[in-house]
């Protein structure tokens, strides 16, 4: 067993709690399967300990002056950088990932706190034009407390994601990160801790997800559901905060559609997608997955894309030649392996992967193109979370169109061509609600992040990550 720096527990009302009386649920490496440490997990009593304190904090921390929560997100996310390489080894250990891409991720973290402070400062209401002796107001007010649910994939920005808006907006929050990237969340709760959060305004809880949802989402206490995950699990939590019609932000799956020109640079354009279409093993959201090749470039773009993936170096995270690491967890492996069988038995053809690679142990899954692949194939219909790339060609505009919009999921799209007016015709038309022209970064601290159809709704990140928190009031003065 390798102990991580601190232990791991729940903070709830300002301490840290242990497994003292209560069930623990192992963390592994996913590059070796073994154990790092037991995570406790929270009781009936210790969620209704949460809801208590997090009632305290909001009462505490919506008077609390936009300028000193500012303050408190800044300090927060200058620990975040200066302990960096400790919670970068942490989320490679317990997530998978090249430890380069968790540096990557910690920065890009610590950018949206600081945002956030400064969007605390510049939450507006507005006076309308009245009558003399008549005023009429427009305020803006944090919801109240918040319960906030978050995937694996990135185990700092997800939990980033939802602590910072909520503290920025005045808003209490229980957060419930995932069981097994518990490490690096605790790690961001102490950065948050250090830097002079008061206790009752965050608290940490991990356990078993559906009891945890149930207890907090029927309680009067919580005033917001904010979720990133998949599709099925978000349809059961909005059923769930439906019982008293909770604001919610539903940040869920995709199953990112590209769109490839024949006119486009195809050497950048095959540099820029292998690299990220394998980032982080294909576990992304906003991950490409279904790659529309028009007729001219289709054989040159599949054989391109294969020769670079089979280049792909795969290893434990924190070998620094690793260019890709293995799985979060062995579901992940079964799930793309069923994938990759159903499409095979379909007609399917690998050019490259296809396979468990040749690690001996972990969860490690090579990275795989497959072409041809039927619509009927589950793969072309489930988002694959993983290593796993589908290239299918189209011969027209309207075609790619048609096939990029033809899935009920709408988060991330990719388009590549040199034509200015095409580019303005698919910014329109194709059903996303991220969408990248001739680049992959769809991610910044100012920018929303979120989707449409049966990706979610509401958006976090930039303005409209404060705004997702707060309830609008209008008084009328006479």
């Amino acid at each position: 067993m390798t102990e991580y720096k601190g232990k791991l527990g729940l903070y709830i009302g300002g301490e840290w709690l242990n497994s003292d009386g209560r069930d623990t649920q192992d963390v592994l490496n996913p590059a070796t399967g073994e154990t790092h440490a037991g995570l406790p997990m929270a009781t009936s009593d210790d969620l209704d300990k949460a809801l208590e304190a997090t009632q305290r904090g909001f009462a505490e921390w919506r008077s609390t002056a936009p300028v000193e929560r500012a303050a408190v997100l800044t300090k927060a996310a200058s620990l975040l950088r200066a302990r960096g390489d400790e919670i970068a080894r942490i989320a490679t250990l317990e997530q998978g990932k090249p430890t380069a891409e968790a540096k990557g991720e910690i920065t890009l973290a610590a950018g949206l706190l600081d945002f956030h402070a400064g969007e605390a400062q510049r939450i507006y209401g507005r006076v309308l034009p009245r009558p003399t002796g008549s005023r009429s107001l427009v305020l803006k007010q944090p919801v109240g407390p918040v319960a906030a649910f978050c995937a694996w994939n990135f185990p700092v920005l997800n939990v980033v994601r939802k602590l910072g808006p909520a503290v920025a907006s005045g808003c209490s929050i229980i957060i419930k990160p995932s069981e097994e990237t518990a490490g690096s969340a605790i790690e961001v709760m102490r950065c948050f801790q250090d830097a002079g959060l008061p206790a009752n305004v965050v608290q940490m809880v991990f356990g078993v997800p559906d009891t945890i949802s149930r207890h907090l989402l029927s309680s009067s206490v919580t005033r917001k559901l904010s979720f990133t995950g998949s599709v099925p699990v978000g349809k059961h939590l909005l059923k769930l905060a439906a019982d008293t019609v909770m604001k919610s932000t539903m940040e869920l799956g995709g199953h990112g559609p590209v769109l490839v020109f024949d006119d486009c640079d195809l050497e950048i354009t095959l540099d820029l997608l292998v690299a990220n279409k394998f980032r982080n093993a294909g576990q992304v959201c906003i991950s490409p997955t279904r790659f529309y090749v028009q007729d001219a470039v289709y054989e040159r773009f599949a054989q391109g894309f294969a020769e670079r993936t089979g280049r792909i170096k795969v290893g434990e995270g924190l070998d620094n030649s690793t260019q890709m690491g293995p799985m979060a967890n062995p579901r992940g492996v079964t799930g793309i392996n069923e994938l990759v069988n159903d499409a095979r038995s379909a007609g399917a053809r690998i050019l490259t992967g296809g396979d468990h690679g040749n690690q001996g142990r972990g969860f490690f899954y090579s990275p795989t193109v497959m072409t041809d692949v039927p619509l009927t194939a589950r793969a072309m219909n489930e988002e694959p979370f993983g290593p796993l790339a589908l290239i299918s060609p189209f011969a027209t505009v309207e075609e790619g169109i048609e096939q990029a919009n033809r899935l009920p999921f709408g988060l991330a799209a990719y388009c590549f061509t040199e034509n200015g007016r095409l580019q303005n015709r698919l910014a329109e038309e194709v059903e996303a609600g991220m969408i990248a022209i001739n680049n992959v970064a769809l991610s910044a601290p100012d920018s929303p992040f979120g989707g449409m159809k049966e990706s979610g709704f509401g958006s976090e990140d930039g303005p409209e990550g404060i705004e997702a928190h707060l309830v609008i009031k209008t008084v009328h003065i006479k």
